[in-house]
């Protein structure tokens, strides 16, 4: 029998762990789709908007994004997709519809996450000025991805 050993620290497996939802979340992001119920409080302008919609379900963030930047929907569905549709489609959005367009991202750090142990990130999915998706992501290594309602933790 092999064993092999090595020593990692808590920084790297943070920083590996944070990589890792990134790009899960870009690809998400890439395959997306349909449009979101049209609605007042789905409309945003500008990072006052997003931070007050983020504000609506109870969170407190970081005024400025720790992220932003455009994600191109994939134009073909996956696995990985649509179990993150299902998310989307929990809270009223469908991304299917957006399958190979290009939208924006944008990516806030929660300040008020119950018990956090690590970094809570609000992603933003928009497109037109409308909010067609998102989530909540908690980068502990127990952590989860869950929608943008306080009740979903």
């Amino acid at each position: 029998m092999f064993v092999m050993t090595t020593r990692v620290n808590k920084k790297k497996i943070m920083l590996i762990a944070v990589a890792v939802i990134a790009v899960i979340v870009g690809i998400i992001a890439l395959i997306g789709g349909k449009d979101a119920p049209t609605s007042a409080t789905n409309m945003v302008t500008g990072n006052d908007d997003r931070v007050q919609f983020i504000a609506s379900f109870g969170w407190e963030v970081v005024n400025s994004p720790v992220e932003s930047g455009q994600v191109r929907i994939p134009a073909t569905s996956s696995e990985v997709f649509d179990r993150y549709n299902a998310l989307q489609k929990s809270m009223g959005y469908d991304l299917s519809s957006f399958a190979g367009k290009t939208v924006m991202r944008y990516v806030y750090r929660i300040k008020n996450y119950p018990g956090a142990t690590e970094e809570v990130y609000a992603t933003l999915l928009i497109s037109n000025n409308q909010v067609i998706g998102g989530d909540i992501t908690d980068t502990a290594a127990n952590g989860k991805i869950q929608g943008f309602s306080k009740s979903d933790y």
